[in-house]
């Protein structure tokens, strides 16, 4: 489809015609030798005198290139635009946080997988993982990972082919054997602070009881509600261990209730698989769409064009004239 940028422009064609209409011939004075025997020199030469003044007169072939060249130049002015199929670019209105806790009792082999063959509990919920990133084409994530310290592994990035390389290299005991839930929570919430989306998630896993946070949980939690983001916990591993092994599956609930958030317990592979597919049916993708239609510029188009009527005629004019002297 063909569009103007300026179509007001294309008024102009008819100028030239008005002009040529209404505006008086330019004139011009020239210098002339006054002959006291004028009338007997055109009757000699067997000439008819005419007035002083006269109108050029232009030929058909440069009246022609003439008319050719300004509504070239009108349209190259006007800025004729091809316009293409409409680009639909959808941008994710959600973003998520991974918090994942990769503390020293990640390492306990008790989760049993679907062949039967028991796990260790940080490859399951690796796995399970893997999964959900895969089925939130064109969200925005992050992950954070905690024991200790919260570190972040990978920022908010929607190429979430990159954030399975990170969770790949996410090993347990890497950022220390304890676990600080707070401090992942309120790294989270800080991370937040360069998203400028309003719908912000964070999915934490943990598998044991706050030890080792600056803040407490409960405080971090509502710090985070304050701010809009809504936390999803999820409890695994031994509840009636103890120590630093058992989870901590109150303070995991009192965390999801304070943003709005739910809470789910998983004690293998097959019920972690489906919390996280509760959790994508509880937030579905979310997106804004925006469209727009690529244009090429085609004037430069009509100005060669121009260029090009131009010089064929001088050509032709010039060759004319060359024939007539000679």
């Amino acid at each position: 489809m063909i569009t103007f940028a300026h179509p007001w422009l294309l008024l102009l064609l008819p100028a030239p015609w008005l002009i040529w209409r209404f505006m008086p011939p330019h004139k011009e004075q020239v210098a002339a030798i006054r002959v006291p025997f004028f009338r007997m020199l055109t009757e000699a030469a067997g000439e008819t005198p005419s007035i002083g003044a006269t109108v050029l007169r232009r030929g058909w072939l440069q009246m022609g290139a003439a008319i050719c060249i300004w509504a070239l130049i009108v349209l190259g002015l006007a800025q004729p635009q091809q316009s293409g199929e409409p680009v639909v670019i959808e941008k994710s209105a959600r973003d998520i946080v991974l918090a994942l806790d990769i503390s020293g009792s990640m390492d306990e082999r008790d989760f049993v997988g679907e062949d039967g063959e028991r796990q260790q509990r940080l490859d399951a919920v690796k796995s399970v993982m893997k999964e959900f990133i895969a089925a939130r084409d064109s969200d925005r994530m992050a992950l954070i990972v905690f024991g200790t310290k919260a570190f972040v592994q990978a920022p908010f990035t929607e190429d979430l082919q990159s954030l399975d390389g990170f969770l790949d290299q996410t090993q347990v005991g890497m950022a220390g054997p304890n676990t600080a839930i707070g401090d992942a929570i309120g790294l989270a919430v800080r991370t937040f602070e360069a998203s400028e989306v309003d719908e912000r998630l964070i999915i934490l896993l943990s598998d044991g009881a706050d030890t080792s946070s600056r803040m407490t949980p409960i405080n971090a939690a509502t710090i985070a509600a304050d701010r809009g983001v809504v936390i999803q916990t999820i409890g695994v591993g031994d509840p009636v261990a103890s120590g630093e092994d058992k989870v901590d599956l109150g303070a995991l609930e009192d965390i999801a209730k304070r943003t709005g958030g739910a809470f789910f317990f998983a004690d293998d592979a097959k019920a972690l698989s489906d919390i996280y597919a509760q959790i994508d049916e509880m937030a579905p993708r979310i997106t804004q769409s925006t469209s727009f239609r690529p244009t090429e510029n085609l004037s430069w188009i009509a100005a060669g064009a121009a260029l090009l009527v131009g010089l064929c005629i001088l050509s032709l004019l010039t060759i004319r004239a060359r024939r007539r002297v000679s």
